[in-house]
């Protein structure tokens, strides 16, 4: 259990919030915290980290509200109030609706319209079929052609949003109907055309055109890549937002977030490791030898799921239904080796590389399922923030050199 990170024991958990074993057993007893039975020692109790990390935070805040402040952009307490999205016990909900039962059934446009709050009127009709426009304007250079997808999004959405007049209305029900519009734009870019299809059965026309079945995995994968709460580029959207930017711009500061090696650079070093794996008979050996080099194990693990994210599991269990055995075998074997070396399970960019390869998605499919998908979610953070009215601007503290005393200024003296 020592390497499991997710865990302390008893006297870790009481070491790191400066209390003894009664007081630490007495805020489990209340409810302030969780424990349960380390694996084939009953009588033992771990904590889980997170929930640790979390009081600690609470309490330092009480002593030091502006170094909390701080540790709150890293992962720490929530800075900033929001109804969109929830992340409680392991699970996810959007607007207090399940995640896994949305991605059941749900299609991207019906989570669009729970996200934006679309008044009963709206429901139906903000993805009504014949809305092309914008999409015009993104084919225009035909150097695009040679950019990869992630950039076309970005070039057309500044074009689009020029030619879209109506984009500058900041009101409710106009944010939504231009984010409808920014959805179809962007599938009809990543496919090549326009289409009144569902998005998902768009993609799945443009990607797998002799696969229908995979429509059903690419929108089960839109709906669970919609939102996450304040990820880096949820919150840069916000900025945007609040800045008074249109959508356009907001969706296109999000994309130049997500394209930074620390966002959406993730499912590239997955697909970059499952390709050095290759076969699953070789997934332990690589993932210990990555180990060895002091490299961590991308697609695994995630602060907010200690038990696990619940988004990959369910495009794990996509991928296994795939009826791909040569993929599936690399899938499962790659999540068996980490777990039993790092204890850690994967998190959406390798269940979103997973569902890729064993539905033969092209390779850039995992990292556009999620920008389109999130792109619901950005436009959500951009209805939210113009509602608030308010201008995000945090500050900053100064750490540089003081400044140099006055010296003032003396007159020269004359005869």
């Amino acid at each position: 259990m020592q390497n499991d990170r997710r865990y302390f024991t008893a006297l870790e958990a009481a070491g790191a919030l400066g209390i003894s074993l009664p007081t630490l057993y007495a805020y489990t007893s209340r409810g302030q915290l969780r424990s349960e039975p380390v694996p084939g020692r009953p009588r033992e109790r771990r904590y889980f980290r997170t929930e640790i990390e979390q009081m600690q935070e609470r309490k330092a805040s009480r002593h030091d509200p502006a170094q909390a402040a701080a540790r709150g952009l890293h992962w720490g307490s929530p800075v900033l109030a929001s109804s969109i999205t929830l992340i409680e016990e392991g699970r996810l909900y959007y607007r207090g609706r399940d995640v896994a039962e949305l991605a059941a059934k749900g299609t991207l446009e019906e989570v669009a319209e729970l996200l934006w709050s679309a008044e009963a009127a709206e429901r139906g009709r903000l993805f009504v079929p014949g809305r092309k426009a914008g999409w015009g304007e993104w084919a225009a250079p035909r150097s695009w052609r040679r950019a990869d997808t992630l950039v076309q999004l970005q070039a057309a959405l500044p074009l689009a949003g020029g030619r879209d007049p109506a984009s500058f209305d900041l009101r409710p029900a106009a944010v939504r109907q231009t984010g409808a519009r920014i959805l179809r734009l962007l599938t009809a870019v990543a496919t090549g055309r326009y289409s009144d299809a569902p998005i998902h059965a768009a993609l799945q026309a443009a990607w797998t055109p002799k696969r229908m079945r995979t429509a059903e995995v690419i929108r089960a994968a839109l709906v669970l890549s919609a939102d996450h709460e304040l990820n880096a580029s949820a919150f840069t959207a916000r900025c945007a937002a609040s800045a008074g930017a249109t959508p356009y711009d907001v969706v296109s500061a999000a994309l130049a977030t997500l394209k930074g090696h620390r966002h959406g650079g993730e499912t590239e070093r997955v697909a970059a490791l499952m390709d050095e794996i290759g076969t699953a008979r070789r997934a332990r050996a690589v993932l210990a030898s990555r180990l060895r080099r002091g490299e961590r194990l991308p697609g695994f693990g995630h602060p907010l799921y200690p038990k696990g994210d619940p988004r990959a599991a369910l495009l794990i269990r996509l991928a296994e239904a795939s009826g791909n055995q040569q993929q599936w075998a690399l899938v499962k074997a790659v999540c068996r080796a980490s777990q039993q070396l790092v204890q850690e399970l994967p998190n959406l960019d390798f269940g979103l590389v997973a569902v890729g390869r064993t539905s033969g998605l092209p390779r850039e499919a995992p990292l556009l399922l999620f920008a389109i998908g999130r792109t619901a979610g950005w436009i959500a953070h951009a209805l939210e923030q113009y509602a608030s009215g308010e201008l995000i601007r945090p500050r900053a503290k100064y750490v540089g050199p003081a400044p140099e005393p006055d010296q003032g200024i003396r007159p020269t003296a004359t005869n």
